[in-house]
């Protein structure tokens, strides 16, 4: 199951989205503009000590290689359904109520995608150590996980749909 979580990169439709339009915004407006930076630098003459063409061409790997990133995170998606967010098990895209064993406190995470972590708005993905062990649990399952700190042991008390914001 590991090697198949490692190759796919779970998705919300809503992350994908984003990535789909940050990529086409890089390709068709932001290529064109380090290129005409690029030649821009060029017509001021000699390339070899000219900071403005180095600036541009460093500008232009970067934003190929992020690109590629892009690419290779929309070729790794895989977009999780509306049907696999029941709320039986915990999933992406939805929020889980965990209550900690050892100190009897409970947190609130709200599972995403790889792209869509913040882990200080109690955001966790998929790909964090909390996250790998949540994911398929079900409420009332415990579940021991490995952190830095040493070993954390939560129950499921809760899991739930995100709400979704109206715009």
């Amino acid at each position: 199951m590991d090697e198949f979580m490692n190759e796919k990169l779970l998705l919300t439709q809503e992350e994908y989205d984003k990535i789909v339009a940050e990529y086409d915004e890089l390709v068709s407006v932001k290529r064109a503009e380090v290129a005409e930076r690029i030649k821009e630098a060029i017509s001021y003459g000699d390339i070899s000590e000219n900071a403005e063409y180095d600036s541009a061409k460093n500008e232009q790997a970067e934003l190929e290689e992020h690109i590629h990133e892009l690419e290779e995170m929309l070729r790794k998606a895989k977009i999780i359904s509306e049907e696999e967010m029941k709320g039986d098990k915990v999933n992406i895209g939805l929020k889980v109520t965990v209550k900690d064993l050892d100190t009897g406190d409970k947190e609130v995470f709200s599972i995403v995608g790889a792209t869509g972590s913040d882990p200080f708005s109690g955001k966790i993905s998929t790909e964090s150590p909390v996250g790998k062990a949540l994911i398929g649990k079900k409420k009332g399952d415990t579940v021991a996980i490995e952190i830095p700190d040493g070993i954390i042991n939560y129950k499921i008390m809760k899991i739930e749909k995100e709400q979704k914001k109206e715009s």
